[in-house]
């Protein structure tokens, strides 16, 4: 490895909510509270399917935008908002549910490792390129399989297969379609972003 790959902290890129000008405390907490808000506005996109116990929902998508933009701590405390105000009986989980457990509630703890994982990556410049993006929007949907389908296994006492079964698959396509949305926007905001300091 030479001295040309290693980038100091001092120099890395930094995410979109970085660029947003004011005081950090209020621009914080108001984009914290923004982007639990977002995600509970897509939880409200849902449809239940035969296919699985999950719902589908843009839920996703708005974490892992939720998480680029606003970089590690402020996407993860976003997505604790989130969960904790769902939990104590906010109705911004799918469907206009609230509360702890259920086998949908590991999804939501996802949410919080998948915004601080995706925002760790785009803190460091990968949010840049359509590569770049699909890769670590790729990460983060892992991140919240592994969780939410680990529970929904615990929960309904399912064999690993049929939790990936119920849990994964019927899912990866409009996932994947979430992650080519991601790619185009987050790049063509950053291209935005550099033309208007111009």
């Amino acid at each position: 490895m030479t001295t040309a790959t290693l980038r100091p902290a001092t120099t890395r890129p930094g995410v979109l909510a970085d660029r947003i000008p004011g005081t950090a405390l209020l621009r914080d907490t108001l984009l914290i509270a923004g982007g639990a808000g977002l995600t509970g506005l897509a939880a409200q996109v849902f449809l239940h399917t035969p296919l699985s116990p999950v719902p589908f929902t843009l839920q996703t998508l708005a974490v892992l935008l939720t998480g680029a933009a606003l970089g590690t701590a402020r996407g993860a405390a976003s997505m604790l908002l989130y969960l904790a105000a769902g939990a104590a009986g906010v109705p911004w989980f799918a469907n206009h549910s609230s509360g702890m457990g259920g086998p949908t509630f590991g999804y939501v703890v996802g949410f919080v490792l998948a915004a601080a994982l995706v925002g760790e990556l785009a803190r460091r410049g990968n949010d840049r390129s359509v590569v770049g993006t699909i890769g670590l929007m790729a990460l983060g949907n892992a991140v919240v399989y592994l969780v939410g389908t680990t529970w929904l296994a615990l929960n309904l006492h399912l064999g690993l297969q049929t939790a990936v079964a119920e849990g994964v698959t019927p899912f990866l396509v409009t996932d994947a379609l979430k992650i080519a949305v991601a790619a185009g926007a987050l790049p063509l905001a950053w291209r935005g972003i550099e033309t208007l300091r111009r």
